[in-house]
């Protein structure tokens, strides 16, 4: 058994990912502000922190369990919010990183797992690890971007063993609608409703959609398994869905009849195509998503219906 830190383990990934680790036998210490996360949905047996990681008394809380692993989920989530909030973006996302970092380095943790994007990548065909030349644009894949630096500055300066992850769209039970939340549940509660999906775009953009279980495994693997200090991984399927095909999917299982309707791209969507490549960590930890399409859609279109 390890005692593992999960920073914003009150959101959609880390209430899965918690609920995998203690089943698996792990103690799991929790920190979340609850802004965008739930109590509710916290496994009974994790110790729950409710502070920001920018906060140093409730970090100082955390690490007093002696944690031996950290993921780092924390993060303002995720574009639209960080454009409106920039500053906020910035506070979270950065200075917390660095925290949990300083943190981690002071108290002897065995290794730290910080959770990037894909939106680091920018515009690009396929995305691929050993790609330098980014180009976010927002200041959300910026600062995402900034907390992989400070992954590989505080593994080669400080001798902490961090790996980062690049999470391509995450969808599952567990993920909210709202206004600053991903598209798939925003959709499911449209659609539950009997109302018309609205698409900003051509509805032709492609995705690499991602199913929370599988993701949560790719973590897991990367977590418990050998990797380099500094190293980064995708963490996705390797395949693209266009919005058109995940709306009329969700359309479909809900039985929702409404036209959908189609928008002008909002300002800072540039974004037209998002593909991982996953041979890197399929060849070094054996990891490929299992579930489909259809089946990760009906299990996320049950459990919304279920909880809103």
């Amino acid at each position: 058994m390890s005692i593992i830190l999960i920073t914003g383990g009150a959101g959609f990934i880390g209430t899965n990912l918690t609920n995998k680790l203690i089943n698996d036998g792990h103690k799991v210490i929790v920190i979340d502000d609850l802004s965008s996360g739930h109590k509710q949905f916290i496994h009974s047996e994790a110790i729950l922190v409710e502070g920001s990681v920018i906060d140093e008394i409730a970090l100082s809380r955390c690490f007093g369990y002696k944690p031996e692993y950290v993921i780092h989920l924390a993060a303002l989530f995720a574009n639209q919010n960080s454009v409106d909030h920039p500053d906020k973006d910035l506070s979270v996302n950065g200075l917390g990183t660095l925290k949990v970092l300083e943190w981690s380095k002071r108290t002897g943790v065995k290794k730290v797992l910080y959770t990037s994007s894909s939106c680091v990548y920018g515009n690009k065909d396929v995305m691929n690890e050993k790609d330098k030349d980014f180009d976010p644009d927002t200041p959300y894949a910026i600062t995402k971007l900034l907390g992989e630096q400070y992954a590989k500055f505080w593994s080669t300066h400080h001798k902490l063993n961090v790996v980062s992850v690049r999470l391509f769209n995450v969808y599952g039970p567990g993920d909210l609608p709202g206004v600053y939340r991903s598209v798939v549940p925003n959709f499911i509660k449209l659609a539950m409703n009997g109302k018309s999906l609205v698409i900003t775009g051509t509805g032709n953009e492609t995705r690499d959609f991602c199913y929370i279980d599988d993701a949560v495994n790719g973590i897991c693997k990367v977590l418990f398994n050998k990797t380099n200090p500094g190293d980064v991984f995708n963490i996705a399927t390797g395949e693209k869905t266009t919005i058109i095909e995940m709306a009329n999917s969700i359309n479909k299982y809900c039985k929702n009849s409404a036209e959908i309707i189609f928008q002008e791209h909002r300002n800072w969507d540039c974004v037209m195509h998002r593909q991982a490549d996953i041979n890197k960590i399929a060849r070094i930890l054996g990891f490929r998503a299992e579930t489909n399409l259809d089946k990760g859609v009906k299990k996320t279109c049950d459990w919304v219906m279920e909880n809103i």
